[in-house]
């Protein structure tokens, strides 16, 4: 899909500098192109982070894989909490967050829908 919305927009640059009724030098046109090339694969890339971020968020976190941003983002999460969770790696389950005192049962109460620990 990525390579096919690039090819179009390549195409479709390709067609209006063509247009135009200015004269390019062919260097232009390829500096044009390979400028709007390298902007469509950053939109790409954020729109493929972005649907990936997506798809995942109904699911739980994995707290053995989870970054410190997305650990943050958890209801009530400081960053030295999601901080604590990734030095204390790995759990065996969610639940070892209380046991071994890396946060607060009134902590754990808030996210434990929301995360789970994976081998």
């Amino acid at each position: 899909m990525v390579k096919t919305i690039t090819a179009f927009a390549v195409l479709l640059l390709l067609l209006l500098a063509g247009c135009t009724s200015q004269k390019s030098s062919p260097d232009e046109v390829r500096e044009r192109t390979a400028q709007a090339t390298s902007a469509i694969k950053q939109d790409a890339k954020a729109l493929a982070d972005g649907v990936k971020e997506g798809w995942s968020r109904n699911q739980p976190l994995d707290i053995n894989k989870a970054t410190k941003d997305q650990l943050s983002n958890l209801p009530g999460m400081s960053t030295e909490g999601a901080e604590r969770i990734i030095d204390g790696r790995p759990y065996s389950s969610a639940s070892e967050l209380v046991s071994r005192r890396i946060i607060s049962q009134q902590e754990y109460d808030k996210i434990k829908d929301q995360v789970t620990a994976k081998d």
